[in-house]
């Protein structure tokens, strides 16, 4: 019984003595208002990356006119924060939607999954939002497993 307990006690010790895991900040890169962004692009804690939403602002800073176009830059750019972590679509375990008309559902749906490995879908909310930075129809924010493979 003293073992047993010996055991426990050395265990707890132990525990309480891990260190928390680090906050790492990835700044957002140039404003698109001018201005500072006002967040971070991503924030990692432990194992899980945190990618702040995206819109489907393209690299000449305009936002393309159909949903369709903007969904796709949308997931272009959320593949390129990915990539510039070292991850890819396939780290990612949960995603959220934001799209101002609800009725673009199918049409998000139809460019979003083809960008995951086949079975690996992540986790999903989605609602109808109104209001989205900069005039966007679509955000997206993904948190990814950013641990050992």
């Amino acid at each position: 019984m003293k073992l047993i307990a010996s055991v426990i006690l050395l265990m707890s010790a132990g525990a309480a003595q891990a260190a928390p895991p680090t906050v790492e900040y990835f700044p957002a890169p140039g404003a698109i208002t001018g201005r500072p962004a006002p967040f971070s692009s991503a924030v990692r804690v432990g194992d899980v990356m945190y990618l702040s939403g995206q819109i489907g602002i393209g690299p000449d800073g305009k936002l393309p006119e159909t949903f369709e176009g903007q969904a796709k830059q949308t997931m272009e750019n959320v593949g390129a924060a990915l990539k510039a972590r070292g991850l890819d679509w396939g780290d990612v375990f949960k995603c959220t939607v934001m799209i101002a008309d609800m009725k673009n559902w199918p049409a998000f749906n139809a460019v979003y999954v083809p960008y995951f490995p086949e079975g690996k879908l992540p986790a999903r909310s989605a609602f109808g939002a109104s209001g989205l930075a900069l005039g966007a129809q679509l955000e997206l924010e993904c948190l990814a497993y950013a641990g050992p493979k």
